[in-house]
């Protein structure tokens, strides 16, 4: 699976700061309704509602929030990267200043795992983290992350 095929270039933005989670998470349900056409208050209930069975802050300054939604009928993602890093309580405890959102239909089991799978290897990659967090160039950053190799999903 190829994150050109989740990532519109559209659908990564360079914000300045967020003052908490909850906040990430409207400006993620305003994007996706502006990019995506998805309905914003479901967006952003259906992320809390998985951040609170645990933390998506995967550590090293990434988080990877995610949630099914009915009106989907494919895995569509939101990319962030944060100016000033947030507090996000993630594993490392270390703020997050990358974040990689990803909404998958209601019933897409397999797609779901395998698109977080190749989100997750992508962003363990500490020098393409650098040189994410060294560009502010949005049409930049999704070359970034969408011209990689097929990272296959294990």
């Amino acid at each position: 699976m190829k994150l050109a095929k989740l990532l519109k270039p559209e659908a990564v933005r360079v914000i300045g700061s967020m003052s908490s989670k909850k906040r990430l998470f409207h400006e993620l349900g305003e994007i996706a309704q502006s990019v995506h056409g998805l309905p914003h208050d479901p967006v952003v209930e259906a992320l809390m509602e998985r951040e609170n069975l645990g933390p998506t802050g995967v550590g090293q300054g990434v988080a990877l929030p995610h949630a099914r939604l009915g009106e989907l009928d494919q895995v569509k993602g939101v990319f962030l990267k944060i100016e000033r890093p947030m507090d996000f309580r993630a594993v490392d405890r270390q703020p997050v200043d990358l974040v990689f959102c990803l909404f998958a239909p209601e019933n897409s089991g397999v797609d779901h795992l395998k698109a977080l799978a190749v989100v997750s290897r992508t962003l363990r990659d500490s020098d393409l983290c650098a040189k994410l967090r060294a560009n502010d160039d949005v049409a930049a950053l999704h070359a970034m992350l969408t011209e990689l190799p097929d990272m296959r999903a294990a």
